[in-house]
C-alpha cells in the first residue's frame, strides 16, 4: 500500500465528501430503492434499477475515499520553510513568458488536483517542471499542448 501525498485542505475536502455520501446520499438512495420496490415487479422497474445503480456508484466512491484516506501522507506546508523553493503543497506565482499571463498554481496530490481551481498534480508535466525550482527561475516545460515558458515570480507555503 503506497502512501499518497495530500494537503490538509485536500484531506478535509475528502472527509467532508465522505460524510456527505454516508449521512445524506446513502439514506436518500435507500429511500429511493424502498419507494421503487413498493411499485411492484422489479424486473421491469426502471426506477428500482436506477436507484440500485446509484447505490453501487455511491458505495464505490465511499470505498475509494476510505482507501485514499488510509494511504494519505498529509503534508502541512505551513510548517515548512524552504525559502522560495517549490515543493509539494507550494503555491506558485508564475508569469507565462509567451503570453504575459499571470498564473497561480498550488502543487497538490492526485486526488485533489483540479485545473479549473488551479490545483495541479505534482506528477503532471507542469508540476514536475516546477518542483525543485526556485523563485525568479525561468522554466521551460514540455506539455501536451507544446512548450511553455514561465518565470517563477513567487513561492508561498500557505
Amino acid at each position: 500500500m503506497e502512501k499518497e501525498p495530500i494537503t490538509i485542505k485536500g484531506l478535509e475536502k475528502l472527509k467532508n465528501e465522505l460524510t456527505f455520501l454516508k449521512e445524506k446520499k446513502r439514506p436518500e438512495i435507500v429511500a429511493a430503492i424502498a419507494e421503487a420496490r413498493s411499485h411492484g415487479d422489479l424486473k421491469e422497474n426502471a426506477e428500482y434499477h436506477a436507484a440500485k445503480e446509484q447505490q453501487s456508484h455511491n458505495e464505490g466512491r465511499i470505498e475509494q475515499i476510505n482507501d485514499i484516506i488510509a494511504r494519505a501522507n498529509v503534508i502541512d506546508v505551513t510548517k515548512i520553510t524552504y525559502d522560495g523553493k517549490i515543493i509539494f503543497g507550494s503555491t506558485v506565482y508564475l508569469e507565462n513568458l509567451d503570453t504575459g499571463e499571470k498564473i497561480v498554481y498550488k502543487i497538490v496530490g492526485k486526488d485533489e488536483a483540479d485545473l479549473k481551481d488551479k490545483l495541479i498534480y505534482f506528477q503532471s508535466p507542469v508540476g514536475k517542471g516546477l518542483i525543485g525550482k526556485n523563485k525568479n527561475d525561468l522554466v521551460e516545460i514540455k506539455t501536451p499542448a507544446g512548450i511553455k515558458n514561465f518565470e517563477i515570480k513567487d513561492v508561498k507555503y500557505i
